[in-house]
């Protein structure tokens, strides 16, 4: 793989895992239909997306380490008497579903799914339209901390459909946020928050993996591109998405999950 694929799929990333478009259905569609960084063997493909979410998962780090110092802080010193220490617990509960369907059907999902082009392309399309239908509908009323225990346990029922390369983590969980009445910015910071966790556990559980160190030190630069790259176009989509939401929907992200379905879709009959 070149340098400039990897920067190519590294940019894709951190685009992808912020913005409700599906990060893990770019990848497969840049790398196997579209033939950028094409070619490489299974273990070392599955190893590099996840050095590319670790990336994402340290910009997400970053930008709110003042956010995650005091949740985490207040959570484990102060449990739910503050604000923060309640959207600890919750993001937990959050988690939960995730973490459990993850650890059962992950692997089982993606082998049956990762090759189908055309179902990855429906399914990117099809979920455009519900995070528009669902934004549509949902009131502008609470805030990250209104967000209850109820509310956190029916977002991390959603961000299980996630594992569906397509359905997008940012955009299941953003999508539930937003039927629950969450303001948009919050209902993406909700989303940012609670994939770190999500995010940390499919790194280190690919990390204890022996064999995957032993690709990480054959390749360690491409790792360390691809994990920067990822890491500086996440921070700059992260900011960019806060503020857009500020006065937009997500209309556009709607007809561009559809516009890149149809090409997708004519691509692979075509070819």
């Amino acid at each position: 793989m070149s340098i400039l694929e990897i920067i190519i799929l590294g940019i894709v990333q951190g685009i992808a895992e912020f913005l409700p478009i599906s990060s893990s259905a770019h990848l497969i569609i840049f790398r196997n239909v579209f033939g950028i960084g094409a070619g490489m063997p299974q273990d070392m493909e599955l190893a590099f997306d996840i050095a590319l979410h670790f990336g994402t998962l340290l910009s997400i780090i970053v930008f709110f380490l003042e956010d995650f110092l005091k949740v985490v802080g207040d959570g484990l010193t102060k449990g739910t008497k503050t604000k923060e220490g309640r959207l600890f617990w919750n993001l937990i509960i959050a988690t939960i579903p995730a973490a459990i369907f993850g650890v059962l059907f992950e692997d089982i999902i993606e082998d049956f799914v990762r090759d189908k082009y055309i179902l990855i392309a429906i399914a990117l399309a099809f979920m455009g339209i519900i995070i528009y239908i669902c934004d549509m509908k949902g009131k502008q009323k609470k805030d990250v901390y209104k967000v209850d225990k109820k509310d956190s346990l029916k977002i991390g029922l959603a961000q299980v459909f996630a594992l569906i390369p397509g359905f997008s983590r940012s955009g299941t969980t953003i999508s539930a946020a937003r039927l629950l009445g969450v303001k948009r910015e919050d209902a993406a910071k909700f989303s940012f928050f609670m994939s770190v966790p999500v995010v940390a556990g499919a790194v280190v559980l690919k990390l204890i993996h022996k064999e995957t160190w032993t690709i990480i030190m054959a390749n360690a630069t491409t790792f360390i591109i691809g994990i920067l790259i990822s890491y500086i176009i996440g921070l700059l989509v992260i900011k960019f998405l806060l503020k857009y939401l500020d006065n937009h929907n997500f209309k556009i992200f709607m007809i561009y999950r559809v516009v890149i379905a149809i090409i997708v879709i004519i691509f692979v009959l075509v070819k």
